[in-house]
């Protein structure tokens, strides 16, 4: 069954209803108009996948009805039919752009096989321009990789709500790999067939926010100048994105909550509800239970985005990843840039565990290029990282001031810490283990054990 929606236009009666009656036959949701003008006040409150109009009419022309409908709606496909066939208006038509030119009588076969090839002409060509955004943005689904035990229980979580139609929302700073959690669950669930459609509330002024998620109908604001559908009618059956989510206009929040509660909403200057099915991820750097409190945002709307919350820690508190994702981001690198590179010194993999990565993953993956390009030798040195890499974290810095929505790994924060005092004392003692353990007070036993534990190796020797 099919929900591609088609507009037959002809002022012979008995045409409109041999055409409709066939069409409903096979699935298609049809309209029907007796002449052009009539057509226009149906294609200004509604858009169809496809119009089958005939050529000659009284007053509005097929060919006028062509041009307006290339105007209002260019991606609505036109097919013509007319009784009056001549090479001149057949190229005409096309050149004003029809699909294709049917001439009374005509077979019924013909007709269904021609609607079919368009109609599926038409998904080709929107699935091909999804599946390059899909494409565009691949490239960094590695973003997720982890080992630690704070994204294992991300992974798990995705695995376990991927398969529901429960709304997510998804916290985390900014370079965490929000937007590829997001991905993953939809790619997981049922709906991995359908649309996944992305927008960042915060990049777009209020009315054109409203115009991309809403769409607009022609004249309804000042520059809409055609027909647009909106990101939720092209996501239905799929799931969107709201990146930002916290950065939402008032005035969209509520259209939101009507998205939500009732599963439709309506077009700028339409005068029809339009039904949809969409999953709704949300995402935010913000916590958006304070700024509930704050009165910034709508606790309804919050309430009905947070049914599952998840949480990604920033890189600083998982830093057991950064020597798995470095790795991949150098083997990527290297490759497209034609390098011959071995790997990391050991040097090199202690400065980047070391390392505050205030813009996490995002921060990583920049710097591991820049060092790519650049590196003068077939292994990446220290000296190769420490002028794009922000100081190490203090432990100050380490400790939130305070317990974030999704808590904190305090086993990693702890870690990170203790790494980060082996670092410094090993530096301090210029690398002479045994100075090192007492500037911390270790024997040494203890103190080559958390070495170990970390992979921590002096890149000038073993000295004792």
């Amino acid at each position: 069954m099919t929900n591609e929606k088609i507009l037959v236009v002809d002022d012979e009666q008995s045409m409109r209803e041999l055409l409709t009656i066939m069409l409903k036959r096979e699935g298609y949701l049809v309209t029907s108009a007796s002449n052009g003008e009539e057509a226009i006040k149906v294609l200004n409150k509604e858009i169809f996948d496809l119009v089958i109009t005939d050529m000659k009419m009284p007053k509005v022309s097929g060919l006028e009805l062509l041009r307006i409908i290339k105007e209002i709606a260019p991606q609505t496909i036109v097919l013509m039919v007319t009784a009056f066939a001549s090479t001149e208006t057949a190229v005409e038509a096309m050149k004003e752009g029809a699909y294709d030119y049917l001439t009374k009588p005509f077979k019924i076969d013909e007709v269904k096989l021609i609607i079919n090839n368009a109609l599926e002409k038409k998904r080709l060509k929107e699935e091909n321009v999804l599946l390059k955004k899909e494409l565009s943005i691949l490239s960094g689904i590695e973003n997720i990789i982890g080992k630690s035990n704070a994204m294992k229980k991300v992974f798990d979580i995705v695995r376990k709500i991927a398969d529901t139609n429960s709304n997510v929302l998804i916290s985390g700073e900014s370079g965490t790999g929000k937007e590829l959690i997001a991905r993953a669950i939809h790619f997981n669930s049922t709906r991995k067939d359908s649309p996944f459609v992305t927008i960042n509330c915060a990049a777009l002024p209020e009315t054109l926010l409203e115009s991309e998620l809403f769409g607009h109908m022609k004249g309804s604001f000042t520059g809409a100048i055609a027909n647009k559908e909106g990101l939720f009618e092209m996501a239905d059956g799929g799931t969107i994105l709201l990146d930002e989510i916290g950065e939402t206009p008032a005035s969209i929040q509520v259209k939101l909550l009507r998205v939500i509660q009732e599963r439709e909403f309506r077009r700028i200057g339409g005068l029809k509800d339009i039904k949809v099915d969409v999953r709704i991820i949300a995402a935010t750097n913000m916590d958006l239970d304070q700024a509930v409190k704050d009165g910034r945002f709508r606790e309804d709307l919050f309430y009905r985005l947070d049914v599952i919350r998840i949480y990604i820690p920033p890189l600083r508190e998982r830093t057991e990843d950064i020597p798995l994702l470095a790795n991949y981001f150098l083997d990527k690198f290297k490759r497209s840039l034609g390098r011959e590179i071995k790997g990391f010194a050991p040097e090199a993999i202690n400065l980047l565990m070391g390392s505050e990565w205030r813009g996490n993953v995002r921060e990583l993956e920049n710097v591991i290029e820049r060092a790519a390009a650049m590196a003068v030798e077939d292994t990446i040195r220290a000296e190769d990282l420490r002028e794009y890499i922000q100081k190490p974290v203090s432990l100050k810095e380490a400790f939130p001031s305070t317990i974030p929505d999704g808590g904190i790994d305090l086993e990693g924060i702890m870690e990170g810490m203790e790494r980060d005092m082996l670092l410094k004392a090993l530096e301090r003692a210029n690398w002479i283990k045994t100075r090192a353990a007492k500037l911390l007070h270790l024997d040494f036993r203890s103190f080559r054990y958390r070495l170990e534990k970390y992979g921590i190796k002096d890149h000038k020797g073993d000295r004792q």
